[in-house]
C-alpha cells in the first residue's frame, strides 16, 4: 500500500492505474486464472516448506520460478496478482476497484485448493 501511495505522490496522474490489477477477460475467466495460479504457487510453497530435500536456494528457485511462470502465463490476462495485498495497495491509491473481488476470492480459494491438492499428493507419512 505504501509503495502504491508513493507512486501516486510521484505521479499524481496515476499512469497505468499505478499497477492496479484489472482482468482483461471476463470475470469468470479472470477468477479461474487467479485461482489456478495461486493454487500452483501454494502447492509449490507447501512442497518446499515441508520437504527437507528442498532448502535454501532450491526452495527459492522453485517458488520464484512458479511466480515467474504464473506472471508469464497470467500477467497479461489478470495481472497475475496471486495475493489480495498485492492488489489492494494499487487499487486504493488509484481508485481502480474494477472487479477487485476477483483478487480477493481467487487467491484465497486458490491457496486453499493448492494446500488441499498438496495434502492429497503427499498423503500420510510416518511423522503425521
Amino acid at each position: 500500500m505504501l509503495g502504491a501511495l508513493a507512486l501516486l505522490a510521484v505521479w499524481p496522474d496515476a499512469p497505468a492505474s499505478l499497477g492496479a490489477t484489472v482482468p482483461s477477460v471476463g470475470i469468470g475467466n479472470g477468477l479461474v486464472y487467479e485461482v489456478t495460479m495461486t493454487a500452483f504457487l501454494m502447492f509449490v510453497i507447501m512442497a518446499v516448506a515441508t520437504d527437507t530435500r528442498a532448502v535454501g536456494a532450491a526452495a527459492a528457485i522453485a517458488i520464484g520460478g512458479t511466480v515467474g511462470l504464473d506472471a508469464l502465463f497470467g500477467g497479461a490476462i489478470t495481472g497475475a496478482s496471486m495475493n489480495p495485498a498485492r492488489s489492494f495497495g494499487p487499487a486504493l491509491a488509484s481508485g481502480q476497484w474494477t472487479d477487485f473481488w476477483v483478487y480477493v476470492v481467487g487467491p484465497i480459494a486458490g491457496a486453499a485448493l493448492g494446500a488441499f491438492a498438496y495434502q492429497l499428493v503427499r498423503g500420510v507419512t510416518e511423522n503425521d
